[in-house]
């Protein structure tokens, strides 16, 4: 019995790690952080969408790193663009108006010592899953794929 229980813990913790790996799907960027946002951005206009707001939380943390008591440079850049689409959001919230929650959809920007990647929250299986589809298509546009 013990045995089980220890394997029951072991597999619901590798199910917590393997859950924890697909918070997000993330891309390399093959240039700077300033042309990753531009391309983003880009790609996102050219489908007609309207950014609603660009989150500079990159500059955020560096700014209050030392009112929290941290010196670590998380990162060297990292912006988040919200946005929303009048079409999949009705169609998303008329499946369940929870779905709310997801809203705005974001895709992010970040460099970390160089590296600059674009990525997005993923969602959950459902109605959602046609928001990720446009995400990942705005995505692998902006990163030239």
């Amino acid at each position: 019995m013990k045995n089980t229980f220890i394997a029951g813990l072991f597999a619901a913790s590798m199910a917590v790690t393997a859950q924890a790996d697909t918070l997000s799907t993330v891309y390399d960027f093959d240039g700077s952080f300033d042309d990753a946002a531009f391309s983003v951005e880009s790609a996102i206009v050219g489908r007609g969408l309207v950014i609603d707001y660009v989150s500079h939380t990159g500059e955020m943390l560096n700014r209050t790193g030392a009112d929290v008591g941290s010196d670590v440079t998380i990162f060297d850049g990292a912006d988040i663009f919200l946005f929303c689409s009048a079409v999949l959001s009705r169609k998303v919230m008329e499946a369940d108006p929870m779905n709310i929650a997801h809203c705005p959809y974001g895709i992010f920007v970040t460099d970390k010592d160089g590296k600059v990647s674009v990525g997005y929250r993923n969602y959950p299986d459902g109605p959602m899953q046609e928001v990720q589809s446009l995400l990942d298509d705005i995505v692998r546009e902006a990163v030239g794929e």
